[in-house]
């Protein structure tokens, strides 16, 4: 048992560790919540900060990948085929929005690259700057389908542990409808974004709550780690 309570607090941690980063890499890059041109207009005003944010926003995913394997194994013993899934979906959102980063850093090297400044008038390299961070951002939205997919598997099997509160389960399988609501809006309705206001916060409660539970109780210590 000390040894899964090991395995829940790292889970906990690297999860914690991920959120915030993700607020620290915003704040150097401004590259989230903020529309494409504000955006490049930091990189070109700032650009060693934007480097710093973008640096820590890549350390940040792996963090999060980290926290899914520590769950994985925190929870294979409930149901392994469905941990395994989890993961994996996990990994194709790791995998886009690595793919998604290129167009960011791209950016970067299209309003500071000498060759491409001397190819282009400063104002084709913004609009093209604006171009990949739009991608980049449009990325990140596709990839919160994988991420909102694993949040279902995961929220079953704390479900159906015995040493997990079942409301982190409930709270993790809204976050996944959530997590499509926001697809939808971004994609759909890019104008409303007040519809994906109450999701976020879902998300953020969901998440956290998650990532402290696991940090601070870990696991019930009395109950077996087979559901059954």
């Amino acid at each position: 048992m000390n040894s899964v309570t090991k395995i829940a607090r790292t889970a906990g941690v690297l999860y914690l560790l991920y959120v915030i980063t993700s607020v620290i890499a915003n704040q150097f890059g401004k590259f989230v919540f903020v529309e494409a041109p504000v955006t490049v207009n930091h990189i070109m005003t700032h650009a060693f900060q934007f480097r710093i944010g973008f640096v820590i926003n890549l350390f940040s995913v792996v963090l999060f990948f980290l926290a899914a394997w520590a769950l994985y194994v925190l929870l294979k013993p409930v149901n392994k085929d469905l941990a395994l899934l989890f993961l994996i979906f996990n990994l194709a959102g790791f995998a886009v929005w690595l793919f998604s980063s290129l167009c960011l850093f791209a950016s970067l090297v299209i309003l500071n690259g000498a060759e491409t400044i001397n190819a282009f008038q400063p104002d084709q390299l913004q609009a093209l700057a604006v171009f990949f961070v739009s991608l980049y951002k449009n990325g990140v939205v596709i990839a919160q389908v994988p991420y909102g997919v694993w949040l279902f598997p995961l929220g079953y099997l704390v479900l159906k542990s015995r040493f997990l509160p079942k409301i982190l389960g409930m709270l993790l399988i809204a976050d996944g409808i959530c997590q499509f609501v926001y697809v939808c809006q971004r994609l759909i309705f890019p104008d409303l974004a007040v519809i994906a206001y109450p999701c976020l916060v879902i998300s953020f409660i969901a998440e956290v709550s998650l990532a402290l539970w696991l940090s601070i109780k870990a696991v019930k210590p009395q109950l077996s780690m087979n559901p059954e």
